[in-house]
């Protein structure tokens, strides 16, 4: 859906109870080895993260972010006490922002700006991670993919806030 920026609904659709917080960062260095933790990383315009093997694929799918909210969720699908968010292998774990509103919107952490691109489905990777069940547990859980309009450093701790897509 295209919208007019004088629009009441595109209005709406910028308007949040509060910032959102980013709670944590991880890099994947290689595919299918663990993510390591970090304090902050180097966003890189139309790329992804500094040091996450996704960097540079693809431009759409540049970082992958998660809702912090969801991970008692997933926890409870998988009978399992608590999941830690490198379990299901996202760079950004997010909290007090809805990831779903942001499909199609323009957002800001920190200094770097992204735009959301479309949801982060499971991968049958989760079956193993998660075991027997674990992608249908993360149907509907697995995040938003976003690519990165404008580059910068990301730390922990930044606010997550729409931003006008015309500026």
């Amino acid at each position: 859906m295209i919208l007019s920026k004088n629009s009441p609904l595109a209005s709406l659709m910028q308007t949040f109870l509060r910032p959102g917080r980013l709670d944590w960062i991880g890099l994947r260095p290689a595919k299918r080895v663990a993510l390591i933790r970090v304090e902050a990383a180097q966003a890189i315009t139309g790329a992804g993260l500094e040091g996450d093997h996704y960097s540079g694929r693809t431009g759409n799918r540049g970082i992958t972010l998660l809702q912090a909210e969801h991970l008692p969720v997933i926890a409870a699908l998988t009978g399992v006490e608590e999941i830690a968010p490198a379990t299901l292998r996202r760079n950004l774990l997010v909290s007090d922002i809805n990831l779903s509103a942001l499909k199609g919107q323009r957002f800001q952490i920190g200094e770097v700006v992204l735009e959301g691109t479309g949801f982060a489905h499971p991968c049958s990777r989760m079956e193993e991670v998660l075991g027997p069940g674990g992608y249908n547990a993360m149907r509907g859980h697995g995040g938003l993919c976003v690519r990165v309009i404008q580059g910068g450093l990301l730390r922990v701790g930044d606010a997550v806030v729409a931003v006008d897509a015309e500026a």
